[in-house]
């Protein structure tokens, strides 16, 4: 891809518009970045480009500046169906995103793990599992570093292991993956596709370039995913934690984690050797050593780094026990099931659980939770825009609180709980009403847990700190 002298459009200027744009730039392209957000409001360094000759357009794009363009790249928050982007390609330019952008460049084999839910969880542990084996890798994408950063440090014999979203695919065309997985789809992002056949077709995409030297790894328990099986043009690798597979990874009996092929079958790990809690967990942890094996990973190796590795930071992470109560952050848990999984992580721990849910909703409902409420849950404390809706659909399950803010949320959370309780955070909703991202959610659950640890007094608050608001989304929340 020729990029010296080429006009480029990138929409959406946040971190991996930042990034496409200095790639671009660097290389000789002649490049404008676009944000609808006032210039002031824009980061600094989205602004500081200026100095790299990169164009800072704010506001609506002109149809002059459209009918020039002759690539337009999307940023993953911005829906890729907007009208400029359908006129500058109706023009005859190309649009795509990110990722497929930095594919055209990448050096090596990619791994490309999707999925409504443990996407994170999964593509750190494949990180560590061919890290560990000596092969050279390097980890990013949706996780935090967006792909194109990554093209300069990528090697021949390398690998890239990409966390992408549902969003990034919906603008590959190239993008081709040595192996792919989609772990699950639930729904999720309905406020951004008009069904849920519609959010699987662009997880799905992940598999259109495959070929049958790839490697395609596939939920055999997810209704939407297992049907895929028998389309796709890659060797196909199933999971399971529900039964025995004729060939792929699967649970035996709640305790053996095992891989079956046409050639025998070998049992790779104990579950109660994992750090990780929870049986959607025991599914990333498959999942993981499934494209482990697809890379060449030896078992021995695979085994040893899974026992090691512990939770990611904001997915069912410990944060503190205090006088007792344990305090559990997994604010990446932004989605009805995904907070379903959290609560199945504590399904033994009856009555036990103070659950703090709300945030911005996906318009989905939150009914699937009331049977787990009702079984591990003492009591509901609500904040954000959904707390009404909540309220509404679950009024009758558990009793409910609300809190201001997550200060309010943690002492309400703290009061309630009993010696031997749980406190989780697991919101089941964005996180941008109140935060700049569910990372940001997730910090402020854990400084507000250490800060009451500091006191010495569960309850017992200081003053009142309000959450700060976020000028932007985080498309990943």
């Amino acid at each position: 891809m020729i990029l010296a002298g080429k006009k480029v459009l990138i929409i959406g200027a946040a971190r991996s518009g930042i990034a496409c744009a200095k790639f671009l730039a660097q290389r000789g392209a002649v490049v404008a970045l676009n944000d609808r957000k006032p210039i002031e409001e824009w980061s600094p360094e989205a602004v500081a480009l200026k100095s790299e000759g990169v164009g800072c357009l704010p506001g609506d794009v002109p149809m002059w500046l459209l009918d020039q363009v002759e690539l337009v790249v999307m940023s993953p928050g911005v829906p890729s169906k907007i009208i400029p982007a359908r006129y500058a390609e109706r023009a005859g330019a190309e649009v795509i995103g990110e990722i497929e952008l930095a594919s055209r460049f990448l050096r090596g084999r990619i791994v490309a793990i999707t999925g409504s839910n443990g996407k994170t969880t999964t593509t750190t542990l494949i990180g560590e599992i061919l890290k560990d084996a000596g092969l050279f890798v390097q980890v990013g994408g949706n996780i935090g570093t967006p792909l194109i950063s990554m093209v300069e440090n990528s090697k021949d014999d390398g690998w890239t292991v990409v966390e992408v979203s549902s969003f990034q695919l919906e603008t590959i065309d190239k993008f081709h993956p040595t192996v792919a997985m989609v772990l699950n789809v639930t729904p999720n992002h309905m406020d951004r596709y008009e069904t849920l056949m519609d959010y699987a077709a662009a997880k799905h995409r992940v598999f259109r370039n495959q070929t049958a030297g790839d490697a395609a790894i596939l939920n055999a328990d997810d209704e939407i995913v297992s049907s895929w099986a028998k389309g796709l043009r890659a060797h196909v690798v199933e999971f399971s934690i529900r039964r025995e597979l004729e060939e792929g990874m699967f649970l035996r009996n709640g305790r053996e984690i095992v891989s079956r092929t046409r050639n025998g079958e070998r049992v790779l790990m104990m579950r109660d050797e994992m750090q990780l809690r929870g049986l959607h967990n025991v599914e990333n942890v498959l999942a993981a050593l499934a494209a482990g094996l697809a890379c060449g990973a030896a078992p021995d190796s695979m085994r040893e780094t899974v026992k090691r590795f512990k939770p990611v930071e904001h997915r069912l992470e410990f944060v503190e026990e205090i006088n007792g109560v344990k305090f559990y952050n997994d604010s990446k848990a932004t989605s009805v099931d995904a907070t379903l999984k959290a609560l199945e992580a504590f399904a033994d721990e009856r009555g036990k659980v103070i659950l703090i849910l709300g945030g911005r909703g996906k318009q989905a409902p939150y009914a699937p939770l009331a049977p787990l409420i009702e079984a591990c849950v003492r009591k509901l404390i609500l904040i954000g825009e959904d707390a009404d809706t909540i309220e509404r659909e679950l009024k009758d399950v558990a009793p409910i609180e609300r809190a201001r803010d997550m200060r309010d949320a943690v002492q309400r959370s703290s009061e309630a709980a009993q010696t031997g309780d749980i406190v989780l955070l697991a919101p089941a909703c964005a996180s941008f009403d109140m935060f700049k991202s569910f990372e940001h959610r997730g910090q402020v659950f854990k400084e507000e847990v250490k800060e009451m640890q500091g006191t010495g007094d569960r309850g017992q608050g200081t003053e009142k700190r309000t959450d700060p608001r976020p000028p932007t989304p985080d498309p990943r929340s």
